[in-house]
């Protein structure tokens, strides 16, 4: 249960940012890279909410 609160889904992604979830997918995936390019371990269709947070302008005044 933890873990839900730390990561977002496509799902939750497509409807926080009001788009597709198949381009939800896609921004996971580039997120996920590059992170896994700064050596951090990834989890497929995730991405830790903080990074999602600290990459994409105003989703946490949505998320919070």
């Amino acid at each position: 249960m933890r873990s839900e609160m730390n990561f977002v889904t496509a799902e939750q992604l497509a409807e926080i940012m009001g788009i597709s979830k198949g381009h939800a997918y896609k921004i996971i995936h580039v997120l996920n890279e590059e992170l896994q390019t700064k050596g951090f371990l990834t989890v497929s269709g995730r991405v830790p909410r903080k990074y999602l947070e600290k990459r994409c302008y105003g989703i946490e005044e949505v998320t919070t």
